[in-house]
């Protein structure tokens, strides 16, 4: 089973209304924005971060608008200095390459490597698109339903204001 059908399956599993839309590839927020695809709802960024010394991993999601500050983000989580975790790691822990790092990457998470952040300003949002490990597609569902996701892999989301 690919890992969008394990993601698919385990929404379809929990009941979790979302929106499927396939698309050509989308690494970078840039190539997603050309796509001009549901331009009214929140994609966000998803860093995939480590520690100093590669002793956490955290997985950072914020508003798809705001910079990646890596030291307010440092700050925000008590961390040492942070830097983007190699495709080494991105596979080991989330099962995902660059471009393709989502909150739906905890599934494969099986020793709760990642600590997950998000921005706060997500907490509410009724949409909001992330690919399915697989960045020529995006799933669309409220902040709750990934919330509902993320839990029933054992992960808990904390709040970080970015």
């Amino acid at each position: 089973m690919s890992s969008r059908e394990k993601i698919i399956s385990r929404l379809d599993e929990l009941n979790i209304k979302y929106e499927l839309v396939e698309h050509e590839a989308a690494f970078t927020m840039e190539d997603f924005n050309g796509l001009g695809i549901n331009e009214n709802d929140e994609i966000c960024k998803n860093l995939f971060l480590r520690d100093y010394k590669g002793n956490r991993h955290m997985l950072v999601v914020i508003k798809g608008s705001k910079n990646a500050d890596l030291v307010l983000i440092r700050n925000e989580i008590n961390s040492t200095r942070l830097s983007f975790a190699s495709d080494e790691r991105m596979k080991k822990h989330l099962d995902v390459s660059k471009g393709c790092v989502s909150p739906f990457g905890v599934i494969n998470d099986e020793n709760d490597a990642a600590e997950v952040y998000f921005d706060s300003d997500l907490k509410d949002m009724p949409r909001l698109g992330f690919h399915p490990n697989d960045n020529t597609a995006t799933i669309f569902l409220s902040f709750a339903d990934v919330n509902r996701f993320i839990e029933s892999t054992g992960h808990k989301i904390r709040f970080i204001k970015v």
